[in-house]
């Protein structure tokens, strides 16, 4: 007689203990589109996991390399990789975690370089993100897009997640208060570019809170892609001091700017390098009648104009992107005044530029206004160029 029990095939399925939850569907996993916004200790946190429980597609952003103080709190991350940049290393150790995964990632800022059709293309959104300005941007994007958002954030010991799931929800901007816009305000001058003081991601952290935030981001995300999430429109708030979690239920307020949609989707079948602000404009008239505008997902530098030299750099650039000091007039050393782009019109001084040209990222949605009438046009031919090997499946 012989202990059958002691010689179990260690061969199987890897995810059988999963299956064994009488709900779950793996294949809903495999096939999940997830959008991961930030790389840091929640980034970390929800790469691992996604990869450990069978996540099949995930696209990474993030701007930042990697200092010697992450590694006391990314689990990704390891000596060699220092001086690198956080979406490659991330990237290059969950794909040793999960080799089934496909992993796209774009070293960048996810609100001035990230594409609005990569919102578009994500079942949901996960992201651990570090300052105010970030998440209003990220929180509009999904809900222009109507892509779900769980948004983690922690400090010290504790943390602090949030669903949002558009349109029927509240979104991020109805949970600020005074203080934060206040907060947010005092990171732009008043030309809206941004102080050459503020600095983010500086703020006490353990990977103890990263890892719980993290986690339940994620159990939250299973939840939904199954039906089954208790968190949208709700904030989950965990206090490690002294070991206490409780809920708050938001509000959506009426007036709420940030919860501006797309109007009717309308594919272009060409890429923002390869079409110029005349072609666009004349098909957005096409559709919408003249006198149709085109509004920018983001409010672009055009130019700094010296008043007193009368010195002019074009720019077309974020306003993310441009600090303060550079404002100065490299020759007279006086202040130059800023010239905005936020929308393109038959009167607009760029009608040669192609839209990269002009500051438009590759795979972006672009929304066109004629009184009532609304569409959104889809830079759709840079799908390719964006997602890589991702599944385009929309």
């Amino acid at each position: 007689m012989t202990d059958s029990w002691l010689h179990s095939p260690i061969s199987g399925d890897r995810f059988d203990r999963h299956e064994l939850i009488k709900w779950w569907d793996q294949n809903i996993l495999r096939e999940a589109k997830i959008l991961v916004i930030g790389a840091g200790a929640i980034g970390n946190e929800i790469l691992k996991n996604l990869a450990l429980l069978g996540v099949g597609n995930i696209f990474l952003v993030d701007f930042d390399i990697i200092e010697n103080s992450n590694l006391s709190r990314s689990v990704l991350f390891h000596e060699e990789d220092v001086g690198s940049c956080k979406t490659d290393a991330a990237a290059r150790a969950v794909k040793e975690m999960y080799p089934d995964i496909t992993v796209e990632s774009l070293h960048g800022n996810a609100v001035y370089d990230l594409g609005l059709g990569v919102f578009w293309w994500a079942d949901i959104v996960l992201c651990g993100l570090d300052n105010r300005e970030a998440r209003l941007e990220t929180s509009r994007k999904c809900w222009k897009t109507k892509t779900p958002l769980i948004d983690g954030g922690i400090e010290k010991l504790d943390g602090q997640i949030r669903m949002f799931v558009p349109p029927d929800g509240p979104c991020y901007e109805c949970t600020m208060s005074e203080l934060d816009w206040k907060l947010l305000a005092e990171r732009r001058s008043c030309t809206l570019l941004t102080r050459d003081y503020v600095q983010t991601g500086h703020v006490p952290t353990t990977v103890t809170a990263a890892a719980i935030i993290a986690a339940i981001q994620c159990q939250e995300a299973i939840k939904w892609l199954h039906g089954t999430s208790m968190l949208a429109g709700m904030g989950l708030t965990y206090n490690g001091t002294v070991n206490e979690l409780y809920t708050v239920i938001y509000e959506k307020k009426k007036d709420c700017l940030g919860h501006e949609m797309l109007g009717e989707l309308i594919p272009l079948g060409i890429g923002a390098g390869d079409m110029q602000v005349r072609e666009l404009l004349s098909r957005v008239e096409s559709e919408l009648g003249p006198g149709t505008v085109v509004e920018m997902n983001y409010d672009l530098l055009e130019e700094l104009q010296c008043p007193y030299c009368h010195e002019k750099e074009e720019m077309f650039v974020s306003l993310g992107k441009v600090k303060e000091s550079q404002l100065k007039c490299p020759s007279c050393r006086k202040m130059r005044i800023p010239h905005y782009l936020q929308e393109l019109n038959s009167k607009s001084d760029v009608m040669e530029k192609t839209l990269a040209q002009i500051g438009v990222p590759a795979f972006d949605i672009l929304t066109a206004r004629n009184g009532s009438k609304q569409m959104s046009f889809f830079f759709d031919a840079d799908a390719e160029i964006v997602l890589g090997e991702l599944p385009y499946d929309k």
